[in-house]
């Protein structure tokens, strides 16, 4: 009898058993892929959803730019006007383009009844916000400086809101954006011979406030005179009562790039309350005491500051003003009557040629409707 040797038969719970285990690793590798594939394409999404809100945001500022002709066309020459700032800072230095100047757009408004043959002051009005713009809701400050006499020019420099992503991103805090703004300055006085070089005021509240402290301390030479409304002061104390969103706006890698607990002398840098020595121009502060944005006590920083450098300037902490962070912008009669401060310490300096005699003619000037 031949022999044959028995087959080894796999119990059916063991095959069983091996299948499922099979069947389970290929379904766990296929929902790896899948979740990656998911995954990778929320990521696609999101990121055109971003790309997106630039375009939206583009497309705002083109409504706008619209408005403000419409709002000041009987007032004023309204024109946008193309510049160049510093080149911003990339990493990679042999890229293309790398080196080239920033352009960026500044409006400028012109009184109706100029007269090209005289010279006249210059305003230079910066809008605040971290990414923020020079919107329609400056018109009632444009038209009172227009009423007075005064030339306007508004720069939206780097980091602003409604020119792309990567003029958004190329935002400078406190670094090359104060040289975008005397790049504006400068500007005005290069191209419209009616503009006298030793007349121009840098006005700002908020990060515009900011930019107007920073500019008469880098560059004390080219203005006359500044006003500061609420402005932000000390980075390092705003940080730390700021939320983390706030905070990353700084820390991005296409930004500062770092915290302030790891670059304290270069946020210090950015700080007008640390730079207060370098003051040599006129300079009016306002700040008001329930202001939930900029706190009183960043203000009181730099007031400090100013007063241990022995420095000569002007200014008043108004006490719980209605309006908070913007008390002296909105339309009360109050905030009317704080401009009219601000516009009547600009005068001094300035000399427009219709100087507002009191708030009357303010309030003709930006809230009653123009005479067909």
């Amino acid at each position: 009898m031949k022999y044959t040797k028995p087959k080894f038969i796999m119990p059916f719970n063991l095959k069983t058993c091996l299948f499922i285990v099979l069947s389970m690793l290929v379904l766990e590798k296929t929902k790896a892929q899948q979740t990656d594939q998911l995954l990778q394409e929320i990521k696609r999404l999101n990121d055109k959803i971003e790309n997106l809100s630039y375009s939206f945001d583009q497309i705002t500022k083109k409504i706008e730019d619209v408005n403000w002709y419409n709002k000041l066309e009987e007032l004023a020459y309204v024109d946008k006007v193309r510049m160049t700032g510093p080149p911003k800072k990339i990493k990679n230095a042999t890229a293309k383009g790398a080196g080239n100047p920033l352009v960026f757009w500044s409006y400028v408004f012109i009184p109706k009844d100029f007269d090209a043959n005289k010279k006249y002051p210059l305003i230079v009005l910066v809008h605040g916000g971290v990414h923020g713009n020079f919107g329609v809701g400056n018109d009632h400050i444009v038209k009172e400086f227009i009423a007075q006499g005064y030339i306007v020019a508004a720069p939206e420099y780097r980091g602003s809101t409604g020119y792309g992503k990567s003029f958004q991103q190329s935002i400078d805090y406190g670094g090359l954006e104060i040289d975008d703004t005397k790049a504006c300055r400068d500007y005005m006085v290069e191209n419209y011979n009616f503009v006298d070089k030793n007349r121009i005021g840098v006005v700002g509240w908020s990060h515009g406030g900011f930019h107007a402290l920073l500019n008469v301390f880098n560059f004390p030479e080219s203005y006359t005179v500044a006003y500061a409304g609420v402005p932000v002061s000390d980075l390092i104390m705003r940080l730390g009562y700021m939320d983390n969103s706030y905070r990353k706006l700084f820390s991005a890698d296409y930004h500062i790039g770092k915290e302030v607990v790891q670059d304290v002398k270069e946020y210090r840098r950015r700080s007008p309350a640390f730079q207060a020595h370098k003051l040599q121009t006129p300079l009016l502060i306002h700040a008001n005491t329930n202001d939930d944005d900029v706190l009183i006590e960043e203000v009181d920083h730099l007031i400090s500051a100013l007063k241990a450098n022995n420095k000569k300037f002007d200014y008043e902490i108004y006490d719980n003003v209605a309006g908070g962070h913007h008390f002296d912008r909105i339309d009360s009669y109050k905030a009317k009557e704080v401009r009219l401060k601000v516009y009547n310490y600009l005068q001094k300096y300035l000399t427009p040629s219709k100087p507002f005699a009191g708030l009357q003619d303010l309030m003709k000037a930006s809230y009653q409707p123009i005479a067909k």
